[in-house]
Parts: C-alpha cells; structure tokens; sequence
C-alpha cells in the first residue's frame, strides 16, 4: 500500500504550496494569509519510484480549546494518526515561534516518525536557516522551497527511508493471481458493516484475518462457488476472539489505500439519501486508480417508487463517467440482491484482464475509422493506422499513426464504445492512448 506523508505546521508555513508540489497539482488554494486550509486535503504523488499519499492540514494549535482553530487541531490529529511520517514544516525566514514548540512537544510525545522541515529556505546560506530549529528537539532540519521546487526529492527520500519500505514489484509477485482483491468502499453508515458481516456469515468459509499492516488495514480470505476472495477492509473490521465485529469507521487514507489494492471495488450508495459529493469524490478516485468497479446501491427496500425514479437520475447525471459500471439494487440486512453482485465482481475482474490481439483490435479500429473517420483539425486529417494492447488492469489500447494529438475526445469515446462492444469490456475502464509515429523527413527538412 503507498505510505502517507502528513504536512503539519502553524500556519502560513508554506504547507499548501508545498502539498500542491508533492502532488504536481494545484488541489489546495494558496494565499499570503494564516489559516486558509481549515480540512485535510488528500492527494496522490509520485516522486521518482515513489508512490504516497499526502495530507495537507491547516495551522495547528495543539492547546486550541474553542472554536474553529480547536476544529482545525482535530483535524490535524486525525491527519497524524493516518499517516506513517510526519513532516513538520517551518517558516525558515520567521524563524522559532512559541507555537512551533508546541507542535514539537505534541510530535516528541506521540513517538510518530518526524522530518523537521525548513521552508522558504530560497538564497539562505547553508546552515544559517537550521541552526536555530534545532532546539526543537527533532534532529536534522532539511531546507527546502515550495514555491521553487528545491529540495522534494531530498524531503521524499527522508521522508520514506525511514519506513523501510518493500520493492513495490515484491508485492505484485507476492499477490496471488487466481485471487480476487475485492474493496468495499462508500461513505460512512451506507451499509458496508452490514454487507460485509453479511457475507461472512453466508459463506461461513472465512479462513483467519491476515496481520495488520503499520496503517492497520486488514484482508479476510473468502471463497464463494470455487473462486477465491480477498475482502480488503474499508470498514474497520476487527476480529475479537471468534466473533467478527464491524466498526462504521470512515478513514479517508483506508479507503485510498484500499482502493489502490484491490483488484474490483464495490461501490456501495445509500438509496436513502442519493449521490452526494463524498460518492462522487470516491468514484472518481476509483477511476483515476484505473479499478473495476462495481455499484450496489443499499437500503433499496427502504424507498418508494418516486425516490428510486430521483436515484436512478441521479446515478446517470453526477456518476455518469462510471456508465461503464454494472448497477445493483440490494438490501444487506434483508440479504436481498446479493447473488447477482457477485457475478458482476468476477465479470468486472475478468473485463479488466481480458487480453486482445492486435489483429483483431486493428481489424475493428480501421472499421470504425471506415465508418466514421476523425475530425480534421485545420490543415491536419489524424490518420489512425494499427492498433495493440499496452496493458491490463485498467485494459489499454494504443493506437499508432499521424497527426493522432489532433484526435478528440468524442473520438476515442466513440473508439471505445466499439472496443467495449467487441470484447465485452464491461465494469472496467478502458483508456485509449495515441502515438503518433516519427516523421523520418521532419529532420532533413529542418536542416
């Protein structure tokens, strides 16, 4: 699973720019003023071979008793007890302020490991923007700016070598392939406690609960009609004695990391109170992590006609960019609707390693350009020539020609469309790259 990188600091530090660099996105609204960042943020970055999530909290007042700087410390101690490093970020410039101790006696007690970090350390002569951050107790202070780029490569490395973490492609080996990673995911009280001890108590097959990892995630083998499961919490399950117990405890960092190594995730919708923001937020993740996906929607039972008729609109409308998604009507109390879920997971897992010949995948893309050809943008006519797979999980398909930059959207979902029908791609993405072949003359024609 990726690490967690939690940014703390007082405000005005610099933690949103420096968030929006390790993220390369520009997520959290900056601005020369205190107090801005009043939530955690979450964001996914890459760094070299790197993968992590980071969290950008807002100032941290760790003594806060009221009001809405109280809201932003629990916030901030939420966003350290998720996370595997800390870096606590300082103003290099400002110098040591009463509030920085603080932080650092509340990040010494709590034993989490800790990166001291300088910031807006631009043109400063080595040494002189450390030297007094050392009194607070957290060893080296590494210099760094945000707002030029100097030094996160350096930040990243510290940051993570202290996690002693394992070669991602000795995971993937250790995986099983013939099992199915399986995550519940969805926002807080829709059902996922309820579903899960559902299956387990049907399937009466749960073998033992593997052993938490630093960040307490935890994976219960199933088997159901011969294929195996791996059930990949979200949900706070805990094993006490023999009996399985299910925690309605939602963490944002689970649910990411979840998402992220799973093979199908099961989005599960409250039917009571529709699609809101945090569905929407989770499903988009779902997509960019390239996932399989399937919907349930819970509580089916508990809504009229005219709300299921609301739902429905709603799923085409703000869920529209999972169209691709089979959609499930189920009750996990009653135990209504759960069979046909299961179908869909192992289809959406199979879709999603299908393998295509390139034969067959440039026999259908030169028949769709036969029947609609691409746009011509200004002087350029994009000519699509072969195509190939370049991967699975998501399924990829890169298309090889000239002028291919110019192909537009509506294009490749209409390339899409015809590939998913073909093939039967159904509950996965499906992302189609163009590559535009070198023109041998363009050289000569230069010089």
């Amino acid at each position: 699973m990726k690490p967690v990188i939690a940014l703390v600091g007082r405000p005005n530090v610099g933690k949103s720019t420096l968030f929006n660099r390790l993220t390369k996105s520009r997520d959290a609204i900056v601005a020369d003023f205190a107090g801005l960042t009043r939530d955690r943020h979450y964001g996914n970055g890459k760094l070299g071979s790197h993968e992590y999530i980071v969290i950008d909290t807002g100032g941290f007042e760790p003594d806060a008793q009221s009001g809405i700087y109280k809201e932003m410390a629990k916030q901030t101690r939420q966003a350290v007890a998720e996370a595997d490093v800390v870096v606590f970020v300082v103003d290099a410039r400002a110098g040591v302020s009463a509030q920085d101790h603080d932080i650092a006696n509340y990040l010494r007690k709590l034993g989490k490991p800790t990166v001291l970090t300088a910031n807006k350390a631009e043109g400063m002569t080595d040494g002189v923007h450390s030297s007094e951050f050392f009194e607070l107790g957290l060893g080296e202070v590494l210099a760094v700016s945000a707002a030029h780029g100097q030094g996160m490569r350096t930040l990243v490395d510290t940051a993570l070598e202290v996690l002693n973490l394992p070669d991602p492609g000795e995971e993937a080996e250790a995986q099983d392939p013939a099992v199915i990673r399986l995550a519940v995911a969805g926002r807080p009280n829709v059902g996922k406690s309820t579903l899960i001890n559902t299956w387990l108590g049907e399937e009466r097959l749960v073998a033992f609960d593997l052993p938490g990892t630093t960040r307490d995630a935890i994976s219960v083998p199933f088997e159901r009609a011969g294929q195996k499961f791996e059930l990949i919490d979200t949900a706070g399950l805990r094993r006490k004695g023999k009996v399985f117990e299910a925690i309605e405890k939602f963490s944002v960092v689970k649910t990411l990391q979840a998402i992220e190594n799973a093979n199908v995730v099961l989005l599960l919708l409250d039917a009571t109170q529709g699609v809101t923001d945090q569905d929407a937020h989770i499903a988009g993740y779902i997509l960019e992590s390239g996932r399989a996906v399937v919907l349930a929607v819970n509580k089916w039972d508990a809504v009229d006609s005219y709300q299921r008729e609301i739902l429905a609109r709603s799923i085409e409308t703000r869920l529209a960019f999972l169209k691709f998604a089979a959609i499930h009507h189920i009750s996990a109390i009653k135990r209504q609707g759960l069979a046909p879920v299961w179908t869909s997971i192992v289809q959406a897992h199979a879709s999603a390693n299908r393998k295509m010949s390139t034969p067959v995948l440039t026999r259908l893309l030169l028949e769709a350009v036969q029947f609609q050809q691409p746009q011509r943008s200004g002087v350029f006519r994009p000519k699509l020539r072969y195509a190939h797979q370049g991967g699975m999980n998501p399924p990829i398909i890169i298309v090889h020609g000239n002028s291919l930059e110019h192909v537009s959207e509506s294009y490749k979902r209409y390339l899409e469309g015809r590939f998913r029908k073909e093939f039967d791609l159904v509950g996965t993405p499906l992302r189609i790259q163009m590559k535009t072949s070198h023109n041998p003359f363009t050289d000569k024609e230069s010089k």
